[in-house]
């Protein structure tokens, strides 16, 4: 069966991985969640991925990263759905819990996080809250 929202599902993914105090997980690999995994490591809320060629299909192993029996990545959640698409120029990018957070972007210069977005003055399609 075909995933309608394969970025959702990676999500989610990350989201019970951690909830179960695993090291790492599995998500079908594909090129926006490569790069949205990116964006996880620069701003420090994965401690990595890497492809994972030992089944049918590529796979990416996301480390997850835990601070004091803690997970690092407190709240995420999907804003643009495959039903309702969002979209925000540079300047009204949401701030996240105050800039705590960040906000993951899809702009023609790459997904970027909002911070990196303003930098570049680009807006484009806000994929997920990361808190």
């Amino acid at each position: 069966m075909a995933l309608t929202d394969p970025l959702g599902d990676m999500l989610t993914r990350i989201r019970n991985g951690q909830q179960a105090k695993k090291d790492s997980v599995l998500s079908p690999a594909s090129k926006l969640r490569a790069n949205v995994l990116e964006v996880l490591q620069r701003e420090g809320y994965i401690r990595g991925y890497s492809e994972d060629d030992s089944g049918k299909h590529k796979a990416l192993r996301i480390e997850l990263k835990y601070f004091e029996g803690e997970p690092a990545i407190k709240f995420v959640a999907r804003v643009s759905k495959p039903g309702r698409r969002v979209y925000s120029g540079s300047q009204e990018l949401p701030v996240v819990r105050n800039g705590l957070g960040i906000t993951i972007v899809s702009t023609p210069k790459g997904v970027l996080s909002d911070a990196e977005a303003r930098t570049e003055n680009v807006g484009g399609e806000v994929l997920a809250e990361v808190f």
